[in-house]
């Protein structure tokens, strides 16, 4: 064979085989795949090992495609991250890349990408910027989870337990404005009434500066500067939180009443993460992510199984696509939009994507859990839409404060306070009013000989022993330096608003209105407003003597008293002769029996025995009046009595009259608003007010509560309070409303308020040396009404009543018969028709008044029953 002969024949069975391999290869297109992870954590690997599973199983399931993957191992330093897909891209030809846990690195993959024209599947968080599917067309985020659903979980927890103050630590990178994180928590806390005191800024692990130093400076400001123990840790890479977490245990701040939420860029790792971390951070809360919480926890962690769905999607995209060859032009483009266009159920979740996100769920879910040992302890589920749960189905609703916690520094007990006093705290600069109208509750004096100002009063000492308090049963020493305040109340409460003063200490009312700018303490005493007159005497009225009953009662005791005259003078009238005769001499005769029977000295005989239950009763009455009466008298007699000049407010805004109160209290206000009065005068000093009453400048004073019982024991028997009083909420001290330190305060005041200590503050303060006499200037108190005898009235009117019903009735019926008896012939009556028998049936009844009872007919008859003769006797 010729040696042309041989090389035709070779040709032809090399083109016979690349023909063959061709078709092979157009039947089974490989594709590659880059993907960057950082292998030196567990999270990593455990990506890694999730991918290698997933592209076996689809390799050997699909017939129409093959996937090739290509690993690179990041430390997370952004720039690498750039250099390793620049690499994928151009060396290993790969037409995804898939990786990154951070959105630095994630950015600078997806600008890549676009300048590349190959898609960028990412495992972070979703920006919050909407714009970000503009921006990076190429980049397909793997995960629904929003930012902000996070950060309204983490302010549901520090509204639960009324934290007012929190630390913020993220770290920094070029790319933190993209989810505006800050911000937005800065914005979630104030509809909570908290804030955040202090940003704590870390470089990125990977920074050409020292972070391990820069995180210890900044912890190191806080435990001196900052009073707040609420850490809050946004999002950060793992290296950084781990460092920062070192450096506050070193620091003490990982202790008791501290406070650590970690968001989900720390917990979710929290199954992956290497145990030595827990140690560091024992007792923080973790908000983590939950993709199917009905479920028990993954083992594996969130991300293998995102990097899991991540290569199913596109395996099923390039499914879909089919024998299109990936060296096209096109081909970028269409995997991209097979892929957004992918719906099928992941292992995460349904894989289906909206503006280049995952398709986020009617509401986000995340695992609240506590760090103890060396794992976690599920405490139940968060839900910016539903809150705090018991269970998945979010009907459960419970309470965060009522969870089995156990909080950093093995605080199992109570719930800690979330801050502390810093260890270069500056000095509070409370205010303290020195103009007040009553110095025994608040005095301000300069002492020359000492050069130094004297604070001095019931409230001062009040502070003061609040303060030894805190020291005693909290642990920390209250620093302060009181500061002079010389204009209206108000504008005092207004200075704590406006951050001027950190709090104030005085004889300052709780308002409503007040409380709205700043927050209050419990009271330390009760408040009020009252109206204060001058007292008059009225031992030289002439008609005192009926001053023991009020005017309704003389009516009602006058009232009973004739009634009592008349049924007795009719049932005696009947049978006894002592009550008969002319008419002035009866009513005389009955006047004076039932005046006389006042002091039981009365001459008559009764002799029926209707009229002797009717004057029974009526004794026990005029026994009960009789010395109630004298009671009454003899104590208006022998005991001074006063009244006030003015009875009630309706009377002076009848008249117009002037009234005096304090011009720097919110009094002259509510004088004005509420109570209608327009003739108000100023009286700035407790000495003015009895001056003022003297030469008529005032008619009454309005005082709180305090004042008020103070200025009556200091003016015995010269004033006296007129209701009704007006309710207030009670003196207090007032703080910022951010300010941690007041729920202590009202703690420590309710505390001393149980041990009596106030109280003998009060005695001390608030008692005078003057010993008031016993007598009460509310003489209307001592008067007699009605409301203190209806029942005996009631009781002898009934009995009077019933009493003359039953006599009337005996006598009618016994007229009546005899007077048939009399007007009855028998004879006749067996003869006379029933029509004839009621007619004369009805002139008998009409014929009962004796004084026209016409001679019987019939001699014969029976005598007509007389009740004026006796039996026995003549008239």
């Amino acid at each position: 064979m010729s040696y042309s002969k041989l090389i035709f024949i070779f040709l032809f069975l090399v083109s016979i085989l690349l023909l063959h391999v061709s078709v092979t290869i157009a039947q089974n297109p490989t594709t590659n795949i880059g993907v960057i992870i950082n292998e030196r954590f567990r999270a990593g690997k455990e990506q890694k090992t999730a991918i290698e599973i997933a592209v076996r199983k689809l390799n050997s399931g699909s017939k129409n495609h093959k996937l090739v993957v290509y690993f690179k191992n990041s430390s997370g330093d952004p720039l690498e991250v750039a250099s390793l897909a620049n690499e994928l891209i151009n060396k290993q030809n790969v037409r995804v890349i898939i990786g990154t846990d951070s959105w630095e690195e994630t950015s600078i993959l997806a600008k890549i990408g676009q300048q590349s024209r190959v898609p960028i599947i990412s495992w972070t968080t979703a920006s919050l910027q909407p714009q970000s599917r503009l921006q990076w067309p190429f980049l397909v985020q793997m995960t629904d989870l929003n930012m902000l659903d996070e950060i309204k979980c983490i302010t549901s927890i520090v509204q639960s337990y009324n934290w007012k103050r929190v630390v913020v630590i993220y770290e920094d990178n070029v790319y933190g404005g993209e989810y505006r994180a800050l911000s937005l928590l800065s914005e979630e806390l104030e509809t909570v009434n908290s804030e955040i005191e202090h940003r704590l800024v870390i470089p990125h692990f990977t920074s050409p500066f020292d972070p391990k130093e820069t995180i210890r400076d900044g912890l190191v400001n806080v435990s001196r500067t900052k009073q707040s123990r609420v850490f809050i840790v946004l999002r950060s890479s793992l290296p950084t939180i781990t460092r920062v977490f070192e450096e506050a245990n070193k620091l003490g701040l990982i202790g008791r009443d501290s406070v650590w939420i970690l968001g989900d860029t720390f917990s979710s790792f929290l199954d992956s993460v290497d145990p030595s971390v827990f140690r560091l951070v024992q007792g923080a809360l973790g908000v983590k992510t939950s993709n199917y919480p009905e479920e028990d926890k993954f083992e594996a962690g969130i991300h293998a199984i995102r990097a899991y769905d991540s290569i199913e999607t596109i395996s099923r995209a390039l499914d879909h696509l089919g024998v299109l060859n990936d060296t096209n032009n096109d081909f970028p483009k269409k995997l991209l939009d097979t892929v957004l266009s992918s719906n099928f159920s992941g292992l995460t979740s349904m894989i289906a994507f909206q503006d280049g996100k995952l398709s986020s769920r009617p509401y986000q879910v995340f695992r609240l859990v506590n760090i103890i040992g060396k794992s976690y302890k599920e405490l139940g589920f968060l839900s910016p839409e539903f809150g705090f749960s018991n269970n998945f189905g979010l009907g459960g609703h419970a309470n965060l404060r009522q969870l089995p916690i156990h909080w950093p520094g093995d605080l199992v007990t109570r719930i800690p306070k979330g801050w502390a006093m810093p260890n270069d705290n500056k000095k509070m600069k409370i205010g303290v009013p020195t103009d007040t109208s009553f110095d025994r509750f608040v005095k301000v004096e300069w002492i020359g000989s000492l050069n130094e100002t004297k604070y001095t009063g019931f409230c001062i000492d009040v502070f003061k022993l609040v303060v030894a308090t805190l020291e005693e049963k909290y642990g920390y020493t209250l620093t302060y330096e009181f500061v002079n305040h010389t204009s209206s109340y108000n504008d005092m409460v207004d200075q704590v608003y406006y951050k001027n003063y950190d709090g104030v200490v005085g004889d300052v009312t709780i308002l409503a209105n007040r409380s709205k700018y700043v927050e209050f303490t419990q009271p330390f005493t009760e408040s009020g407003l009252s109206m204060v007159v001058p007292v008059k005497s009225e031992s030289q009225r002439a008609w005192k003597f009926i001053r023991p009953f009020t005017f309704e009662m003389w009516l009602a005791t006058f009232g009973i008293l004739f009634y009592t005259m008349f049924v007795v003078w009719f049932m005696e009238h009947q049978v006894n002769e002592e009550f008969r005769g002319p008419l002035k001499d009866q009513l005389g005769t009955a006047l004076w029996f039932t005046f006389s029977s006042l002091f039981f000295s009365q001459g008559e005989r009764i002799q029926s025995n209707h009229s002797k239950v009717v004057v029974m009763i009526w004794l026990f009455v005029v026994f009960i009046l009789t010395s109630t009466y004298t009671a009454g008298l003899a104590s208006m007699l022998t005991v001074r009595a006063l009244e006030p000049s003015v009875r009630d407010i309706a009377w002076l805004r009848k008249t117009n009259a002037p009234v005096g109160c304090d011009p720097d209290s919110f009094i002259g206000d509510y004088l004005t608003n509420v109570l209608e009065l327009r003739n108000i005068k100023n009286v700035s000093k407790q000495e003015q007010y009895p001056e003022y009453f003297k030469n008529g400048s005032i008619v009454a004073a309005f005082l709180e509560l305090p004042y008020q019982k103070y200025f009556l024991e200091e003016y015995c028997n010269e004033y006296t309070a007129i209701a009704p009083s007006y309710k207030f909420g009670g003196l207090g001290f007032v703080f910022s409303k951010d300010s941690p330190i007041t729920n202590d305060v009202s703690g420590a005041i309710l505390s001393l308020s149980e041990d009596g200590k106030i109280r003998d503050l009060e005695n001390i303060w608030l008692q005078t040396s003057q010993k008031c006499s016993g007598s009460n200037p509310e003489v209307e108190s001592q008067r007699l009404s009605l409301a203190n005898f209806w029942g005996i009235f009631l009781i002898s009117g009934l009995t009077s009543t019933l009493s003359f019903l039953i006599f009337l009735y005996r006598l009618l019926h016994n007229q009546i018969e005899q007077r048939i008896i009399s007007f009855n012939n028998i004879s006749h009556m067996d003869n006379e028709s029933h029509w004839s028998k009621a007619l004369r049936l009805t002139r008998i009844m009409l014929s009962l008044n004796q004084n026209r009872v016409q001679p019987p007919e019939n001699s014969n008859s029976l005598a007509v029953w007389n009740p004026r003769i006796r039996r026995g006797g003549s008239r």
